[in-house]
């Protein structure tokens, strides 16, 4: 990686669009660099460093994970003070939501799969299936 990113480089090494860079920035997840004085190709563009990159894929990977931002913020800000009990916790709190996800797909799967049975169960009447998403 080069030592100093465009906004797009940054981007593009974090798997998202520049959009959604100034969107963490404006939500105080990534820093906005200082935009250099001077003229010529590198005059007033900002430029993104290793650090960047790092946090940008922290912020990814714990969206991927369910947390949401300002349950990143958090994260970020014990990322600093290393504080393994409050990480701990919003993760526990995390798996619990993801339980109760679980949960919920797990009861939708069994209706549909009742659902399917009952449709070719018969093929006369009404589709079980639709008629039971009419209600």
């Amino acid at each position: 990686m080069a030592a100093a990113l465009t906004i797009s480089g940054l981007a593009g090494a974090g798997g998202v669009g520049v959009e959604t860079i100034r969107y963490y920035q404006r939500r105080g997840l990534l820093t906005e660099p200082e935009r250099p004085a001077g003229s010529g190709m590198t005059g007033g563009i900002r430029r993104y460093g290793a650090e960047d990159v790092r946090r940008l894929r922290f912020i990814r990977s714990a969206q991927a994970a369910g947390f949401t931002l300002g349950e990143i913020a958090e994260l970020l800000a014990l990322d600093v003070g290393q504080d393994r009990q409050r990480a701990r916790e919003l993760a526990e709190t995390r798996i619990a939501a993801i339980d109760v996800e679980i949960e919920k797909l797990r009861q939708a799967r069994e209706a549909l799969r009742r659902l399917a049975g009952d449709c070719a169960a018969t093929d006369s009447g009404p589709c079980p299936i639709l008629a039971a998403f009419d209600h």
